[in-house]
C-alpha cells in the first residue's frame, strides 16, 4: 500500500520540490502551505507521516505539533520537523529529548538539507510507524 505524506510549509518552491522527489520515491504526497486547517485536514484524512516546517507565516509549525500530540487521533503520527531557525530547531530537539514518550516519532531535519538524508530520514519514520 502505498505511504501518504503531507508536506505543510510556507515555501512553495520546497512544496514543489518535496512533492516531486517524494512522488518519485512512490509515496502519496498531500502539501499545505499554511498551518491554518491543519488539524481538521488531519484528522480527516491522517497521513502516513508529516513533513512540517516550523516557521509558517500563519502559524507556529510548534504549535501544530503540539496539538498534534495533544489528541489521540494524531498523537502518533510520525513528524519530521524542517526549519531553518536554529533556535526552534533546538527547542524541538529538546522536547523530544525531554519527553521522548510524547515525541518518539517526531525527528528534526534542519534547512537546508539533503534531498538524500531527506529520503532516509523519511524511510526510517516511515518503517518504525
Amino acid at each position: 500500500m502505498t505511504k501518504h505524506i503531507l508536506v505543510i510549509d510556507d515555501y512553495e518552491y520546497l512544496l514543489y520540490l518535496l512533492r516531486s522527489v517524494l512522488e518519485d520515491e512512490h509515496y502519496k504526497v498531500s502539501v499545505a502551505s499554511k498551518g491554518e486547517g491543519a488539524q481538521e485536514r488531519i484528522q480527516e484524512n491522517p497521513p502516513d507521516l508529516i513533513i512540517l516546517d516550523l516557521k509558517l507565516g500563519d502559524t507556529s509549525g510548534l504549535d501544530i505539533l503540539e496539538t498534534l500530540r495533544s489528541h489521540a487521533a494524531t498523537a502518533s503520527i510520525p513528524v519530521l520537523v524542517s526549519s531553518a531557525a536554529i533556535l526552534e530547531a533546538e527547542t524541538v530537539s529538546r522536547l523530544v529529548a525531554g519527553n521522548p514518550a510524547r515525541y518518539h516519532n517526531v525527528a528534526v531535519l534542519r534547512k537546508p538539507f539533503d534531498i538524500d538524508l531527506l529520503l532516509e530520514r523519511v524511510g526510517l519514520m516511515i518503517a518504525a510507524s
